[in-house]
């Protein structure tokens, strides 16, 4: 049986119609444009919308654009 890696989940979808597209830290640090330290820190604050799954942070894109729009000043 092979090792999975981090970017093997990187396609994963949650939902049919209303498909949506969950990232690791690393991948919402980069569409966030942010260091990854600092997604993990607004994460655990809950300043950011996120999910705890084992020692690894997740992120549901189309949260992560929502929660973009309502921080828009």
């Amino acid at each position: 049986m092979s090792k999975w890696r981090e970017s093997d989940y990187s396609s994963i979808i949650i939902g049919g119609e209303d498909a949506d597209v969950v990232m690791t830290s690393v991948e919402a640090a980069e569409y966030l444009k942010m260091h990854v330290k600092t997604v993990c820190r607004l994460a655990k604050e809950k300043k950011i919308p996120a999910k705890k799954v084992g020692s690894e942070w997740r992120f549901l894109k189309s949260v992560l654009d929502k929660w973009l729009a309502q921080e828009v000043v």
